[in-house]
């Protein structure tokens, strides 16, 4: 009994090794027969309710793992926000595998893999769509540092590399537990074709004509484990990006700035942007620009007038009703401005989700901004740029969400940028996957990516999620490059998740077979 234990314990520490690989700056390909020692777990149980919650004990022991290894970074930023998002993280996952065995004691082996398929990408889709959402480890997302092996995720998105994984383990577990060669030879195939595709696309992957010449600023400001991001006046951050600006090449098309880099300390009121920061701003890009943009974050904020109606993420302070807003700012060339909100907020950091259900515990939730309660959002993203040359922006978490940051692009942008501050994880891998995610980004889109983090890593991806050129961590610098600008729409782009909700109508499929299923069983109609 006590080896039989111990042996569970060793098949549970190898699925938390092969799954937290990718994210720990390994490699992904490990996925790709990680659960199958939890698949034998499962086929060492009977049907019986108590084999069921030991199976539960072993399954939620190994996803928690997984999640506290890759994740565990999330606890620098927000305490609440990491111990809901590592729970709901462990949680999801293990509910699939626990279907899984459920069905495959009481039905046919193959509805059983059909269910594990479905019901893990179903979960992981609810968790993207969810208001409490933290999709960071859909299985697709693993591969995020092995690009050479996903270039087909332009046709099937991050979705797509989850369905490679599962049925990749189901067919080497089959092989195991079958002693079947062919069995094996199958799971090679599936496992190797795609690699083998991937490689051929990004040998014969043909350059963009045209280009464009973009700057990227990292100020470095400090926010773990000292807040110097909120702490250092103004006058001296904005001292500070005058000067990095300035370094700038006076050509470059756009200047991009991280995220809140305006507005830290002081109000930025969007009713009449008087503050000293915007004029800082527009002075820099006149000054120094001769035909380019800056584009920047900020912190802003939008004062509702008596009789106008207020937004529901309004907050009150005495009679004045104002909304809180993550922003990104375009100052133009010949005083024209744009502005966009933050749409995808960040749950336990700038928002709460379920607000009227979750209102009992909103005074535990530590706003990166400084100031509690929930930020305003835009209806729908927009671009930047010029008609000739839209840019999409992405703010920070907004990278993390593949259909979502496709819509940029759907509505013309023929380049992308992300702004983000990940100084708040401290010097640990959370800046790393993040920087990662939108390597898979330009693939799904085939968009060249620049990025500007207020410390973590700054730089340039090009359509294939190649790396051009980089500013690590802890690093104050300037980076420019000539990026391609592309204008061809990628299957996935027009289409964005279809692969997560054609598994949710499989999900559904499964179930009511298996109800129908054990309805004949239970009147002798089948075996």
């Amino acid at each position: 009994m006590q080896n039989l234990i111990r042996n569970r314990f060793l098949l549970v520490a190898l699925t938390v090794l092969m799954l937290s690989s990718g994210w720990l700056r390994g490699t992904g390909l490990t996925l790709l027969v990680a659960l199958v020692p939890l698949l034998i777990i499962s086929a060492s149980y009977d049907d019986s309710r108590r084999s069921f919650w030991r199976m539960a004990g072993w399954t939620t022991l190994a996803m928690l793992l997984w999640a506290v290894i890759t994740c565990w970074w999330i606890w620098n930023s927000t305490p609440v926000g990491a111990v809901v998002a590592i729970i709901v993280t462990a949680l999801l996952p293990s509910l699939a595998v626990l279907f899984y065995h459920f069905v495959s004691k009481r039905a046919p082996r193959s509805l059983a893999y059909c269910s594990l398929v479905g019901a893990w990408i179903a979960l992981e889709y609810f968790y993207l769509t969810t208001e409490a959402s933290f999709p960071w480890l859909a299985l697709g997302n693993g591969f995020a540092t092995d690009i050479w092996a996903v270039q087909w995720y332009e046709f099937t998105g991050v979705f797509g590399g989850s369905l490679w994984v599962l049925i990749c383990n189901i067919l080497f577990f089959e092989a195991l537990r079958a002693r079947s060669v062919r069995r094996a030879v199958a799971g090679v195939a599936v496992a190797v074709v795609p690699v083998a595709v991937s490689v051929a696309m990004l040998l014969g992957a043909k350059e963009c004509d045209e280009r464009v010449k973009i700057s990227v600023v990292q100020p470095n400001f400090a926010c773990f484990p000292i807040d110097e991001k909120f702490d250092l006046p103004d006058e001296i951050q904005d001292s500070i990006f005058r000067a990095l600006i300035e370094q700038c090449p006076s050509d470059s098309r756009f200047v991009l700035l991280p995220e809140t880099a305006l507005g830290a300390n002081s109000a930025i009121w969007e009713n009449d942007w008087s503050a000293a920061a915007i004029h800082n701003m527009r002075s820099v890009q006149e000054s120094h620009l001769t035909d380019g943009s800056v584009i920047t974050g900020a912190s802003t904020l939008r004062m509702y007038p008596m009789g106008v109606a207020a937004s529901a993420t309004a907050r009150m302070r005495g009679m004045m009703r104002y909304d809180v807003y993550n922003t990104a700012l375009e100052f133009a060339p010949q005083g024209e401005f744009d502005v966009r909100h933050k749409i995808k907020l960040v749950v336990g950091a700038e928002k709460v989700p379920y607000p009227k259900l979750m209102s009992f515990i909103s005074g535990l939730i530590v706003e990166l901004g400084g100031s509690s309660g929930q930020l305003g959002v835009d209806p729908a993203p927009k671009n930047f740029g010029s008609e000739e040359l839209p840019i999409g922006v992405a703010i920070c978490y907004e990278s993390v969400y593949g259909e979502f940051y496709s819509e940029f692009v759907r509505r013309g942008a023929k380049v992308m940028s992300v702004i983000t501050n990940d100084g708040w994880w401290g010097k640990t891998n959370g800046h790393r996957q993040h920087f990662s995610y939108s390597r898979l980004r330009a693939i799904e889109t085939r968009r060249s990516v620049a990025r500007s983090a207020n410390t973590g890593i700054s730089g340039f991806i090009d359509p294939q999620g190649r790396v051009i050129s980089s500013i690590g961590w802890d690093e104050r610098g300037v980076l420019t490059a000539e990026v391609p600008v592309c204008t061809r729409l990628t299957l996935y782009t027009r289409y964005g998740d279809y692969v997560a909700r054609l598994c949710c109508y499989l999900l559904l499929l499964c179930t009511l077979y298996y109800i129908a299923y054990r309805v004949r069983r239970r009147n002798h109609l089948v075996d």
